[in-house]
């Protein structure tokens, strides 16, 4: 069984969807829909795949970020990305699963597009709703290599971030278990998503959509 760890946040699809068994139905691929992190961060993605076992989304470059206002526990109360007006360089393709407190996301570097490596990006697990999906980023990551080797991101500034109030000191310590237990899968040299995704290339014409208006209040 996968661990989770519980801290507040939200992941909004752009539009209404009907229920189907008590869940809501699947998106198709190709369509836009807004990644809501908490309330203080939206972007809009492209729906790849949604299926029960996964969702999978693609973040083209130029994807437009919205940073509504509030008093975030940060220094200047806004998003660290605040100011940024919009995803920058190759798009990248997250992957994420059911009851996984991480996504598996991917990135291409360079003219030729050429595939960099993996990003464990630590979250809360993802939760479906009426109209999307639900999460958090948790601020810790993991960059995996293509030899295999692999690094934390950010693990030093988790201290601090209880000292601004951002996390307290028992979701710290759950988040690092987490990342901990991530590092020793990897270092048994287990890999347990499709490497199949590296190889992906976008719909040439999937690009940039616009938030729409309101997205921060649904």
């Amino acid at each position: 069984m996968e661990a989770t760890v519980t801290v507040c946040g939200t992941v909004l699809f752009l539009g209404l969807r009907s229920t189907l068994g008590g869940r809501p139905m699947a998106w198709t691929p190709g369509e836009a829909v807004v990644l809501r992190e908490g309330p203080w961060l939206g972007a809009t993605v492209i729906v790849v795949r949604d299926e029960p076992d996964a969702l999978v989304t693609y973040t083209p470059e130029g994807a437009p970020f919205g940073f509504p206002p509030g008093p975030w526990p940060t220094p200047d109360g806004r998003h660290p990305w605040y100011g940024r007006s919009g995803w920058k360089g190759h798009g990248m393709l997250a992957v994420q699963r059911p009851g996984q407190a991480h996504a598996v996301c991917h990135f291409w570097w360079g003219e030729e597009r050429r595939f960099a490596g993996w990003y464990l990006n630590l979250q809360k697990p993802f939760v479906r709703t009426s109209i999307g999906f639900d999460t958090q980023d948790l601020e810790l990551d993991i960059w995996v290599r293509l030899d295999g080797s692999w690094s934390f991101k950010d693990r030093e500034l988790m201290p601090q971030r209880v000292v601004e109030g951002r996390w307290t000191e028992e979701e710290v310590a759950e988040i690092c278990a987490e990342g901990d237990r991530l590092g020793a899968r990897l270092d048994r040299g287990e890999r347990w998503w499709d490497e199949a995704w590296a190889s992906w290339s976008p719909d040439p014409g999937w690009g940039p959509t616009p938030l729409p208006e309101g997205w921060e209040k649904t």
